[in-house]
């Protein structure tokens, strides 16, 4: 396993999308463990908070806990943790239900752009490893079809 520095949790019950983000963070740098439902996510959470320098989930998951109610839980054990939504129709409800200092995705998008999105978090949580520029050729977030990441300030 690569330096725990760089260990990501996803949380995403559509297991085809799960592995295409997992994929990606590992061509990236990063390690990622997974996780299908919203209550498998929050027990990682809670047995092993240190250990995760990030959470990126989607909203709508399958089960009692969507991925606000898993960011909620993840910024209360660590209120210092990065989190990345992922979506594909509840992005309009991010403002008013997301954490503070988030991020976005809008679904469909390229797992490249999950790797962009998890380098822009603070320093710290940067990958260390990045073979042939992979970073640098990641898609440009913004295209393909509008904004695809924004940031939640309040």
């Amino acid at each position: 396993m690569h330096d725990p520095l760089v260990l990501i949790l996803v949380v995403e019950d559509d297991l085809l999308i799960q592995e295409a983000v997992r994929s990606a963070l590992m061509e990236g740098g990063f390690e990622a463990d997974l996780s299908s439902s919203g209550e498998e996510a929050v027990a990682l959470l809670e047995a092993q908070t240190a250990n995760y320098r990030a959470l990126i989930t989607d909203i709508n998951l399958q089960g009692r806990f969507t991925g606000w109610d898993v960011a909620k839980r993840a910024r209360e054990l660590n209120a210092e943790i990065p989190v990345i939504y992922m979506t594909g129709a509840a992005a309009d409800q991010w403002h008013s239900r997301g954490v503070p200092n988030s991020l976005i995705l809008q679904k469909p998008f390229a797992p490249a752009q999950v790797v962009t999105a998890v380098s822009q978090l603070p320093t710290r949580f940067r990958p260390y490893r990045v073979s042939e520029g992979r970073l640098d050729r990641a898609i440009p977030l913004g295209t393909e079809g509008g904004e695809v990441i924004r940031t939640a300030t309040g």
